[in-house]
């Protein structure tokens, strides 16, 4: 694997850990919702507004040429880090909630009434009510697979939802309560047996493991830029080239065009006709080097040392805070630590330790269905990413113990 990240020299990349939050150095564990951006990215960001801001694919003079160049590059880095088969597989959108808006819109459209769509308990309610908003247009039919008390999917339930009007399965590579990594590969492997395609969300995926479209067989992969050390407002979506050619665009207007009149609109070949009007192609290249970034640091490294962060944090909650309940214990877990104590309330946890200096998550996390099959309103989530430190995981456990104790 290689050796270890240098955790000190990664944090001077990233100024806002200098912050402090009363008084008090913070210490970020929101990286669930979305992660620190080190300053490569912002500079090149800012390089780009200074230095090649012009708009893309549409003009002949040398700032458009190399503001094109830059997105397009950045589009070939996107393929080369999840092994795309070609760059004109790479979509941007705005983040992963559109990519998958996009696939129900799109894909979705030719799907009849009666149609089946299999779906996880443990979805983002971005892979939920895309799917319902097309069930109002088209009366299909949503199954959702059960997890069992570890966070885990059952797969024999899995496996019985399928029929012969199952068209499509939806499901997190990882989910963003739980932090269970679900087995997509056999997943795939099963609905390809059936004919169905899926479409993975891998929000929480790519930051924290090695993600291999081809070797997962995955028809749709998405996911956002701000969840990997990159810029907000920029998501991707793969898909193999059959269904992406298949499907009708899902927005009009410049660049997705070949021909306009008015009469008839013909529309451009992939990728150019999922990307209408002027994209953030500032954010688009500075997306690549956040992937630039991560790549060098080493996903592998990277995710070994959040394991043992994910581990050590796990170990000292449970030996020294009473009554707290962990939810999402599945082996190989990623390091996502979501939890209430006692019968203190998730948004009173949340707030006192933010008084403390730490920054986590309280709530549903846009997972409400799921927090009903966990019989909770909400949960505190502390989540890793490669900046955290171990005196970090202690002063997130010391704080937790003055919150507790103030409830005794």
């Amino acid at each position: 694997m290689g050796k270890e990240l240098d955790i000190w020299q990664i944090r001077k990349d990233f100024p806002i850990l200098e912050r402090e939050i009363y008084n008090r150095r913070l210490v970020y564990l929101d990286n669930t919702a979305t992660t620190q951006t080190p300053r490569q990215v912002v500079d090149a960001i800012v390089q780009s507004y200074y230095t090649t801001k012009a708009n893309v694919h549409r003009g002949v003079h040398t700032l458009s040429q190399e503001a094109t160049n830059l997105q397009e590059a950045a589009r070939q880095r996107v393929a080369d880090f999840l092994n795309a088969e070609s760059s004109d597989q790479i979509i941007f959108t705005r983040g992963t909630t559109e990519s998958i808006n996009l696939v129900a819109s799109s894909y979705g459209g030719a799907l009849d009434d009666g149609d089946e769509i299999i779906l996880t308990a443990m979805e983002h309610h971005a892979n939920i009510v895309p799917w319902q908003l097309l069930q109002r247009r088209k009366r299909i039919i949503i199954k959702v697979v059960p997890i069992d008390s570890t966070g885990q999917l059952n797969l024999d339930a899995f496996r019985s939802l399928f029929s012969e009007r199952t068209r499509l399965v939806a499901v997190a590579h990882v989910s963003n309560v739980l932090g269970t990594v679900n087995p997509v590969k056999e997943i795939i492997r099963h609905a390809h047996s059936r004919g169905v395609p899926v479409l993975v969300d891998g929000a929480q995926a790519v930051a924290h493991l090695k993600v291999d479209v081809r070797a997962l067989d995955a028809d749709f992969y998405v996911f956002s830029s701000h969840k990997m050390y990159g810029p907000t407002g920029i998501g991707v979506l793969y898909g193999k080239r059959h269904l992406l050619e298949s499907m009708p665009p899902y927005q009009g207007g410049g660049e997705m065009i070949e021909s306009v009149s008015f009469e008839k609109t013909t529309f451009a070949e992939l990728p150019f006709k999922f990307e209408a009007g002027t994209p953030d192609f500032v954010g688009i290249a500075a997306l690549k080097v956040a992937i630039d970034y991560l790549t060098e640091k080493g996903i592998d490294r990277v995710a070994a040392h959040e394991e043992f962060l994910l581990k050590y944090t796990t170990e000292r909650l449970l030996a020294e805070i009473p009554d707290i309940r962990i939810f999402g214990t599945a082996p190989g877990k990623a390091a996502v630590i979501s939890f209430l104590v006692g019968n203190i309330h998730h948004y009173d946890t949340g707030m006192l330790l933010d008084k403390l200096g730490i920054a986590v998550r309280t709530g549903h996390h846009c997972a409400q269905p799921l927090m009903r099959s966990l019989g909770v309103e909400g949960v505190v989530r502390a989540s890793f990413g490669m900046y955290n430190t171990q005196e970090e995981a202690d002063r997130f456990v010391d704080a937790l113990k003055r919150v507790s104790d103030m409830f005794r």
